[in-house]
């Protein structure tokens, strides 16, 4: 613990300066790759991944940010919102998409594809994806809070690195497990699935990896900018409330 800062065990009461764009920025990280990323499978040089862990894991880093210096009951907060706002973007995107076209809108772009086959192509995402989806991304991101605060008291905030690479492996590893198989079995191959989901898994540490020494600036001008370094010592790490 920085020797300027005060030692918090409770969050429930105290206002944060940043809290509120470190919340918002979280939530825009999920939707854009939950709606986006998610179910597009790219190639580079030989190598397959889902396109969408090029973004998604920063979702993570915000979120070891949020525990690091937040703590678990604002990280649970965010985390809640997330779920709500990937959950509200998929089910706007399925109910558009199914609002019948106007005919002067709906034009042929040739190849006997429609402008609303383009769209539905881009927006229109299966049940079971959202499915997998949001509950990949609140399994995965619960995971990665529980084992950041619970490591932090653990080893007394010493070895930040060891927490947000720690928490990564977790949470990841949780996410990848749930989504894939439910979003994508019977659809794509197994081989497929089991290549994408191992591929996304280790790009997704390695960009925890990667991002460790911009992880660890952020979480120090927020700690600065806050006062006080928050310690999970009494904290209930129950995920179902928003307390």
């Amino acid at each position: 613990m920085t020797p300027s800062l005060n030692k918090v065990t409770d969050t429930s009461t105290r206002h944060f300066r940043f809290f509120d764009f470190i919340l918002a920025a979280t939530c825009i990280l999920i939707v854009c790759s939950n709606i986006i990323g998610a179910g597009k499978v790219a190639d580079i040089g030989g190598f397959t991944f889902g396109a969408g862990v090029i973004f998604f894991p920063l979702s993570y880093v915000l979120g070891d940010v949020l525990t690091e210096v937040y703590g678990y009951q604002r990280a649970r907060r965010a985390i809640w919102a997330g779920f709500f706002a990937a959950a509200f973007a998929a089910f706007m995107a399925w109910f558009i998409t199914e609002m019948p076209p106007a005919p002067g809108w709906n034009e042929d772009l040739g190849g006997g594809l429609t402008r609303q086959d383009s769209f539905a192509m881009n927006f229109g995402q299966a049940p079971r994806i959202v499915l997998a989806s949001v509950l990949a991304i609140w399994l995965g991101e619960f995971a990665n809070a529980f084992v950041m605060a619970k490591m932090k008291v653990l080893s007394k905030g010493k070895a930040l690195y060891q927490r947000t690479i720690g928490s990564t492996i977790v949470g990841q590893a949780v996410d990848s497990a749930v989504f894939y198989p439910i979003a994508f079995w019977g659809i794509w191959s197994t081989e497929l699935i089991f290549t994408v989901m191992v591929t996304n898994y280790a790009l997704k540490v390695l960009w925890e990896v990667l991002l460790t020494p911009v992880t660890y600036k952020v979480i120090a001008l927020l700690k600065r900018a806050e006062g006080v370094d928050v310690y999970d010592e009494h904290t209930n790490f129950t995920p179902f409330s928003i307390k």
